[in-house]
């Protein structure tokens, strides 16, 4: 392979995960029912390292091994988001400024080149070979109605007439020896995609992909303009073609140096239960079974002594909540730039289990516009509430450019001090929400529309230029002299 960078091969990049301290291995035989998915999700709530389970029971042929929590937060602080940082050939130091600014750095698209042959072709298995129900698939929490083999792969698909190809992320479960069950929502390109097949009356040939470069599966979490095709907007800000090699079964193309490769199709026509499942805002709710498309497996093809990536998702903090809503940020800037709208910075913040945006406003560009907080609101709102980038944000908080908006006690402090409940806030009931939030599925009102809101915590002083108040904070209260000397001695003084 031309390449085996950590952020383009996972191979690499578990191998950069245990140089800089960031990996467990677990060598003792660990269950899969839901085993793996505890001592997984305990290591999302105390930000400790990727646990990678080489002894998983059941596994055989190299089917396989598992690391958990892939790209979860690290406890020290000053390397926070390096495993992260680490799917992107950023160093592990970078803060979440620095993700986005990468995400948003791919200057041109670069389509992907086909190799002959890649790691992903050593092994490979067809027609009765393939049973999914002999593999070691993790049963991931007590209450999920299944074993979910889908939770950090790629699926890849692309439309009839071969134009547009889309890497995403959705859970699938097994469902029994040659099929999976998962979600394909009519919102996400995947669902553009499968109601293009549907038109044709024809399955739609698939692939799901595990394993794959960290910077793929980053980028598979964006929600990128329709139309455009993650392997050349991966291939634009990497600065190089990403490796592809053909399918076994269909002429889909999978990244070369992937651990697995399911291969299939997708019906349109026939369905089966899918869920429950623990969702990424950290909640479950028993017996909530719905009807979802079956996926048939034809081929599996897998590396020598395989991994298989998964998120534990719940509350903080797992895969769902860094990738989705650092990619989801990149892409509400994107936007905010491309209508040359006054925005600096936009963070989705974590605390919010990804459902709140901050916003960062230039307030001196602000004043240039001569508005005021209804028009100012609504501008922002159409703008993102109405777009795809926004389609998972419910609350976008502006704040002017003396908040940290990667500081959520900055953001808590001025949304909770200069946004005025109702007054200073425009409502969002004819755009498209998410129904998986409790309060949107299983709450009051239509569990699919509205239920979004722009809160503005600008001080009136911000947008007419007169400021007339001072932060009760050390930057703010204090003289340059004193907080130097105080600075100085800080350490001298006994504090860390």
């Amino acid at each position: 392979m031309a390449s085996n960078q950590p952020h383009l091969c996972f191979r690499s990049f578990v191998e950069t995960l245990k140089k800089d301290n960031d990996l467990v291995e677990i060598n003792s035989e660990v269950d899969p029912y839901l085993e793996v998915g505890a001592i997984t999700r305990r290591v999302c709530e105390t930000d400790g390292p990727a646990p990678l389970f080489n002894n998983v029971k059941g596994a055989t042929k190299g089917l396989f091994r598992i690391l958990g929590a892939p790209a979860s937060l690290r406890a020290s602080q000053a390397d926070r988001w390096g495993r992260v940082a680490r799917h992107l050939d950023l160093a592990p130091t970078s803060s979440p400024k620095d993700i986005i600014n990468k995400l948003l750095s791919g200057a041109q698209l670069i389509p992907p080149v086909i190799v002959p042959t890649g790691p992903c072709k050593e092994n490979k298995l067809h027609g009765d070979a393939v049973d999914l129900t002999q593999l070691p698939v993790p049963k991931l929490h007590q209450f999920d109605g299944g074993k979910y083999i889908q939770t950090m792969g790629m699926h890849i698909v692309r439309t009839p007439d071969g134009s547009w190809t889309n890497w995403s992320i959705a859970r699938a479960m097994v469902h029994d020896k040659k099929h999976l069950t998962g979600t394909i929502h009519p919102g996400q390109h995947i669902g553009e995609c499968f109601q293009l097949w549907k038109k044709e009356g024809r399955d739609m040939p698939w692939a799901c992909a595990f394993g794959v470069p960290p910077a793929a599966i980053m980028v598979s979490s964006m929600p990128i303009p329709t139309g455009v095709s993650e392997a050349d907007f991966i291939g634009g800000f990497v600065g190089r073609p990403l490796e592809v090699v053909k399918c076994e079964s269909n002429d889909l193309y999978v990244p070369a140096t992937s651990e697995i490769v399911l291969e299939g199709t997708v019906s349109i026509t026939e369905t089966d239960t899918e869920g429950p499942y623990t969702e990424m805002f950290g909640y479950v709710w028993p017996g909530n079974v719905r009807q979802a498309p079956k996926f048939k497996v034809n081929t599996i093809t897998y590396r020598n002594d395989a991994i298989l990536p998964v998120s534990s998702t719940g509350r903080l903090t797992d895969e769902c909540h860094t990738m989705l809503g650092a990619a989801i940020s990149a892409e509400i800037l994107r936007r905010c730039k491309e209508l040359e709208l006054p925005v600096l910075d936009v963070f989705t913040i974590l605390e919010s289990q990804m459902t709140w945006a901050a916003v960062r406003i230039n307030t001196a560009k602000l004043r240039e516009m001569k508005t005021n907080s209804k028009e100012f609101s609504k501008l922002i709102g159409d703008a993102i509430l109405r777009d795809r980038s926004g389609t998972l944000t419910h609350r976008i908080i502006l704040v002017g450019d003396d908040i940290d908006v990667y500081n959520f006690k900055d953001v808590l402090w001025a949304f909770a001090t200069r946004c005025r409940p109702g007054t200073d806030e425009i409502f969002y009931e004819d755009t498209i929400g998410h129904p998986y939030i409790p309060y949107m599925g299983w709450g009051n009102g239509h569990p699919v529309h509205g239920g979004k809101v722009v809160s503005d915590a600008l001080q009136p002083s911000q947008y007419s230029g007169n400021r007339n108040w001072v932060a009760g904070d050390f930057e703010e209260s204090y003289p340059e002299e004193v907080k130097a000397k105080v600075l100085k001695n800080w350490k001298a003084m006994g504090f860390p």
